[in-house]
């Protein structure tokens, strides 16, 4: 299906953290997924090393984003893109509510510091 209403978004909430899933296998997508993630304020996500490349762009709010151990913080228009194999940390440390679209290859997993794994539904 290549057209997906905002109303048909699917949102998944784990550490805190929403994630709206726009384009997945699920619904249509061959290679990529993408999705809005949305942090309250004063909230941050845990580390974790990410599988695939993934490209985050901050949509409203301030974010600070850690890839590998450097921080930064981004505005609203601001990118930054994480290679496979780094470890990153998304956090929002403002009192306002934060929101970043993020886009991967499907099949993306990630490795939290216990050393689970999980295969997020929005990226698959």
């Amino acid at each position: 299906m290549p057209f997906v209403p905002a109303s048909e978004a699917v949102p998944y909430e784990t550490h805190g953290v929403r994630f709206v899933s726009y384009a997945a296998s699920a619904r249509g997508s061959k290679e990529l997924c993408a999705w809005r993630t949305e942090l309250s304020a004063e909230t941050a996500g845990p580390p974790h090393r990410i599988s695939r490349e993934e490209v985050f762009l901050v949509l409203s709010g301030r974010l600070e984003l850690t890839i590998d151990g450097q921080t930064r913080s981004l505005d609203v228009g601001d990118v930054a893109i994480a290679p496979p194999g780094s470890t990153l940390e998304v956090s929002n440390a403002t009192k306002e509510p934060a929101t970043m679209w993020v886009t991967t290859s499907i099949g993306l997993e990630a490795s939290l510091a216990d050393g689970s794994r999980i295969s997020p539904p929005w990226a698959n």
